[in-house]
């Protein structure tokens, strides 16, 4: 019989403020359906970004945000070969900021052994965007070397543990000084591979960090940036080398609603290329939006493999931890761009 749930759910795209806290109830899991016990909900910047209108698949009308959560499995339909009280994380397109959830088993993973449900909840979308952009789309490989943007964010460290994993010389780039020292400190990099980022000379900062690495240009760039940075790494790309985009941090709004002016500014402002030079220079360029898998469920078994192969047992870093009933506020939090690693709610 259905249960009672409290979730987080939006009247309508467009200002965070809508944001509401509510109790309503939730069917019996049905067909290929089981119910998961929430533990912790992993936040993500497209949470924020679909809360205010700005991102690409942002429901039609009310909706709850949420991308991943982990927890324990409670109830099964017919069909399902989940057992009451397995322990797995669960891919959402949208609908995981709650305390109870019917899923199906498709888009989920077993927790790892010794993790807790925090890091479980951290791991699958950022996991799986570090895995599908590097070696999927920008098939990063031994020997390049990789810039990595954002590199102390819950999806920079995650492709830090990735490119070690295949070999690869990692050049990274943060926003202030204390991401620069955890780098340095709690991942183990070279002082002079790590950038603090400075927009009025970005460019010689890079060419110190390549001279650094032994190396003549960029193989790869992995962004979420996009803004003043993009040129200047663009422009060190080697040939063959390829520049994966997957977001514009750079757009986010300070506000819990867009100033559509100052954005429609940025956007008439962006990066453009030109096809013919990128065919002279033999260089690519590549975008994608990780939720596109969603739709490939079939190939959901693959990717899941690949992310686990390359984690090599890894834990995420969680580095905040909320309780859900201040998800506004863990929402605000990570808005704001200082946060290392990733940002979880505790139910």
């Amino acid at each position: 019989m259905p249960i009672q749930r409290t979730a987080w759910r939006i009247s309508r795209a467009g200002s965070l403020s809508r944001l509401a806290r509510v109790e309503e109830s939730l069917p019996d899991p049905g067909p290929g359906q089981a119910r998961l016990r929430v533990e912790a909900v992993g936040l993500n910047f497209a949470d924020i970004l679909a809360c205010m209108g700005l991102y690409s698949a942002t429901p039609q009308g009310p909706f709850i945000p949420g991308l991943e959560c982990a927890g324990t499995v409670e109830a099964a339909g017919p069909g399902v070969s989940l057992a009451v009280g397995d322990r797995v994380c669960v891919l959402t397109r949208f609908g995981a900021y709650v305390d109870r959830l019917n899923f199906d088993p498709r888009y989920s993973i077993p927790v790892p052994p010794g993790w807790s449900a925090a890091e479980a909840a951290a791991w699958p979308v950022q996991g799986m965007t570090a895995w599908y952009g590097l070696l999927e789309r920008g098939r990063a490989k031994a020997g390049e070397t990789v810039l990595v943007q954002s590199a102390a964010g819950g999806v920079g460290l995650q492709a830090l543990g990735i490119l070690e994993s295949v070999g690869a010389r990692v050049i990274a780039a943060v926003s202030d000084e204390r991401k620069r020292r955890f780098l340095v400190e709690r991942h183990g990099l070279r002082p002079e591979v790590v950038i603090r980022r400075d927009v009025r000379r970005f460019g010689p900062q890079l060419d110190a960090a390549l001279a650094a690495s032994g190396a003549d240009g960029l193989d790869v760039v992995f962004d979420a940036v996009l803004g003043p940075w993009f040129r200047p790494a663009f422009a060190r790309l080697r040939p063959e080398g390829r520049f994966v985009l997957f977001g514009a941090a750079d757009f986010m709004p300070a506000g819990r609603r867009p100033n559509y002016p100052a954005l429609l500014w940025r956007y008439l402002r962006r990066p453009r290329l030109d096809p013919l030079a990128m065919i002279s220079a033999n260089q690519s360029f590549i975008g994608f939006n990780l939720i596109w898998l969603w739709e490939e469920v079939a190939r959901m078994p693959a990717a899941i493999a690949g992310l686990r192969r390359h984690a090599s047992g890894r834990k995420p870093y969680v580095g905040e931890r909320l309780p859900f009933d201040r998800a506004p506020e863990a929402m605000r939090l990570l808005q704001s761009g200082r946060t290392i690693g990733k940002v979880v709610l505790e139910v």
